[in-house]
């Protein structure tokens, strides 16, 4: 394989999913340019199932749209598009307590919260991307403003509705991982010490208590103190969120000039991963696997989701870049070829999310309160930025 000409292609072929596929289908048939913001239910041609919205979306769109203007091309549709969702979520997405609901009207009428802070956490990098994109420091000030709420959130007992009874002591990976993420992007745009401390906190936290050498996994939920809970959920192996946590850990590897210990953990996270994800019969990253290898209980356990292969891809380059090992540029072809096999709808545009093991489409909906514009473009944004980065470093 020639690898230079391989990044090239990949590179380019990034671009013009981003440019020509991807960011049109919501533009033209997600954007809502009567209210303000996105809608994500959406039906495979485009139409408009469901005027419900998903605030998380609305953070993760506004985000999409100025990441992308920041690191692909100065389209200004894109910025007015991520400016629209960021006046919604103002406007609409915020209750007295600072507390983001998870679901309102077309309108911005709340339907409902969860006991969780995600919806915080986007719209914290999209307040912070939209600053780098535009300058204003307001929206940097404003995106260091939620991500200390959603930190206080957290931290105040009771404040947040409790997932289980009282003296059920669990903890999950994935606020923790994704809070790695956000004091990433927040620290483009604003010097605050405890964007650092949360990076270095989650990290920690994920070395002492989810990475299990004896399954060779990054487990979903353990005890306070990293106790193995022997029940079906608490097994739960998700590959495609470890193999996310992984290039989160890379990125900031990078940041701190390539850091060993970090990359080490990244790496071991990400080998674990791909061999409990990778499906060797069918190929594609599955859904769910249990640590024990018994049965998953998750009705969904052996589907193929969108999101879990654009991790990987994303994943593949970063570990590429890092150490120069070509059997991450090969991972990365085994999923890039299931992706282009079975993903891209050639008809309407955009990708299907839902597929069965075998690759055949399960449904055809683009997109729904939990599919939307968000892994894809974020994989052809970070895959274009990625295959230029390699390029570059093994050209000079």
């Amino acid at each position: 394989m020639d690898k230079k000409e391989y990044l090239r292609s990949w590179a380019e072929t990034y671009k013009n999913d981003l440019t020509n596929n991807i960011m049109p289908f919501w533009l033209n048939h997600g954007w809502d340019k009567e209210n303000g913001g996105i809608y994500t239910c959406l039906d495979r041609d485009g139409s408009l199932m469901d005027t419900t919205k998903s605030v998380w979306f609305q953070g993760r769109w506004a985000f999409i749209c100025a990441f992308a203007y920041n690191n692909v091309e100065k389209n200004q549709e894109w910025l007015e598009a991520s400016k629209s969702a960021i006046d919604f979520i103002e406007k609409h997405c915020f209750d007295e307590d600072g507390h983001m609901y998870f679901e309102v009207t077309a309108e911005g009428k709340p339907l409902r919260k969860r006991h969780y802070v995600f919806s915080e956490t986007f719209a914290a990098i999209a307040f912070a991307e939209y600053s780098l994109a535009t300058g204003d420091k307001h929206y940097a000030e404003r995106a260091l403003q939620v991500f200390h709420d959603a930190q206080r959130f957290l931290s105040t007992p009771g404040f947040l509705p409790a997932k289980y009874e009282a003296g059920v002591e669990m903890q999950s990976h994935s606020i923790i991982m994704i809070l790695i993420n956000v004091g990433s992007r927040l620290r483009a745009v604003i010097d605050d010490p405890t964007l650092t401390q949360q990076i270095d906190e989650s990290i920690s936290l994920l070395r002492r208590y989810f990475m299990h050498p004896e399954f060779k996994a990054l487990l979903e939920t353990v005890g306070p103190k990293g106790e193995f809970i022997d029940t079906n959920a608490a097994r739960t192996i998700n590959p495609g969120h470890c193999i996310e946590t992984a290039w989160f850990i890379m990125e900031e590897a990078k940041l701190r000039n390539w850091d060993k210990d970090l990359l080490d953990t990244a790496l071991t996270i990400f080998d674990w991963s791909w061999d409990w994800g990778w499906d060797k019969q069918y190929g594609g990253i599955i859904n769910f696997r249990d640590c024990r290898n018994l049965p998953p209980q998750d009705y969904s356990q052996d589907m193929k989701f969108w999101w879990p292969q654009t991790e990987a891809a994303i994943a593949c380059l970063y570990a590429f870049l890092a150490t120069g090992d070509e059997r991450h540029i090969e991972r990365h072809k085994q999923v890039s070829d299931w992706i282009e096999a079975h993903l891209p709808d050639r008809e309407y545009g955009e990708w299907y999310g839902y597929l069965h093991r075998d690759g055949t489409v399960a449904q055809p909906a683009k997109g729904n309160i939990f599919k939307g514009p968000f892994h894809i473009p974020r994989m052809l944004i970070k895959g274009f930025m990625l295959c230029n980065d390699i390029i570059n470093k093994y050209e000079g």
